[in-house]
């Protein structure tokens, strides 16, 4: 038993080392910088302790209600759209169809891409001059969008490659919901109504409501962190129209080197994901102890 036990502790080393090394350690670190004025480059300081006067300036700093504008933008609609796009997708799936397996793959292959390599591919959808999108616009008698270099047509552009990376995921989890409902219920559903829309509304969703809850949540806390996809597609533009807040902390601390400040902007954004997580955690509690 003692050797098994070392062996399981052996095992476990590499583990407990990397959690500390890339995750405990740089949380820490960045926490202390927060507090401090630490700035790297040209003007570089050593980084005294300022108490929260990082904090304080986030809260006056226009720039950041300029991100969180948009940034909240995007997490409407993408959450919005996502949930809708792959709850719909699930339903039409979650039934007998020839090649369903094969159909299931490549809906989820934009889950499985890089975001900066979303980013590039949306550049070539959405050029200007030569895009596919602009092409099929102009063909059915419309006027080209200036996707890049119009605010909110961009805006739009990284909310429709945010929507079609991360559908796929709520189609995922929805579909497996759905998967577990017993065919018993519908059967039985069956005898008193015809209507799907029905048997949908009264016995679906109620039943796979816990998954969306959960799906929803977890979209709006990484739609919050959003940077790949702007970065790449629009660089932020034009002038500073899709810069997140994500955005804006990596241009404070790896383009402004203000390491202090962009430590502080990070932290935010940790609690403001903390309070979401704990508030639908709390909600869901809440719930089955009340069932």
């Amino acid at each position: 038993m003692r050797s098994r036990s070392r062996a399981g502790t052996f095992f476990l080393i590499p583990g407990v080392v990397w959690i500390l090394c890339f995750t405990l350690f740089p949380l820490l670190y960045s926490f202390a910088l927060s507090f401090t004025d630490k700035r790297l480059g040209r003007g570089a300081r050593q980084g005294d302790f300022i108490g929260l006067q990082n904090y304080v300036e986030i809260f006056s700093d226009k720039r950041v209600q300029e991100v969180l504008g948009t940034t909240i933008f995007l997490i409407i609609g993408s959450v919005f759209l996502t949930l809708l796009l792959g709850t719909l997708i699930a339903w039409l799936f979650n039934r007998d169809i020839p090649g369903l397996q094969a159909f299931r793959a490549i809906l989820t292959m934009p889950l499985f891409a890089a975001p900066i390599a979303l980013g590039h591919l949306g550049m070539i959808l959405f050029n200007e001059q030569s895009g596919p999108i602009n092409y099929m616009i102009k063909g059915l008698g419309g006027s080209p969008v200036f996707w890049i270099t119009n605010p909110w047509a961009a805006r739009f552009a990284v909310l429709i490659v945010d929507t079609w990376q991360w559908t796929p995921f709520v189609f995922i989890v929805v579909l497996a919901a759905m998967q577990s409902i017993p065919e018993e219920l519908y059967e039985a559903a069956r005898l008193d109504t015809s209507s799907a829309w029905r048997i949908l509304t009264r016995i679906t969703l109620p039943l796979i409501a816990p998954a969306i809850g959960t799906v929803a949540m977890l979209r709006l806390v990484e739609t919050f962190k959003i940077l790949d996809i702007p970065f790449t597609l629009t660089g932020g533009g034009p002038g500073t129209s899709t810069q997140t807040y994500s955005y804006y902390t990596y241009l404070e601390g790896l383009r402004h080197f203000d390491m202090g400040y962009a430590s502080a902007l990070a932290y935010v954004l940790v609690i403001i994901a903390i309070i979401i997580s704990s508030i639908y955690f709390w909600r869901m509690r809440a719930r089955f102890e009340v069932e």
